[in-house]
């Protein structure tokens, strides 16, 4: 394979110094918006599925909670592997500013958020009493779609 060929291949660049030509940049450009386009249509059609799924994995068996959600999760995953919107950016290395640093996502910091949140519930806040009444609300529900069936 020749190295020309490997810049159009899902692998990393291999060399420093990468011949981007005004050709390949505007084809990467249309792709680029392409998939752009693509990821909007997911991320409309993924809102109400997921919350449509969420709905009904509150409602499932024990051991079975959140089965349907978790699955639009693997699903909606899968896509964003397979869309791999960025994948042309390693045409040429990454500026220092951008290589990701590790611990450092979105899901860290919810996690710093959640810790406070129990924190707080466990010392009896206000969060326990809403945790409590949203429990409540929830088993109401389920009782009287228990009943139903």
């Amino acid at each position: 394979m020749t190295a020309r060929h490997e810049r159009f291949s899902d692998s990393p660049v291999l060399d420093d110094s990468p011949a981007v030509t005004r050709w390949i940049l505007l084809r990467d450009v249309a792709v680029f918006q392409s998939k752009l386009v693509l990821d909007g249509l997911k991320d409309i059609l993924l809102s109400p599925v997921s919350l449509g799924a969420a709905a009904l994995s509150l409602f499932n068996k024990d051991g079975e909670t959140g089965r349907q959600f978790y699955e639009v999760l693997h699903t909606a995953r899968r896509l964003e592997d397979w869309l791999n919107k960025y994948g042309d950016a390693d045409r040429i290395p990454a500026p220092g500013f951008a290589v990701k640093q590790e611990g450092e996502s979105i899901d860290s910091m919810i996690a710093r958020l959640e810790e406070l949140v129990k924190r707080q519930y466990e010392r009896g806040g206000v969060t326990a009493s809403a945790k409590d009444a949203i429990d409540r609300a929830l088993d109401a529900v389920h009782d009287k779609l228990q009943r139903r069936n």
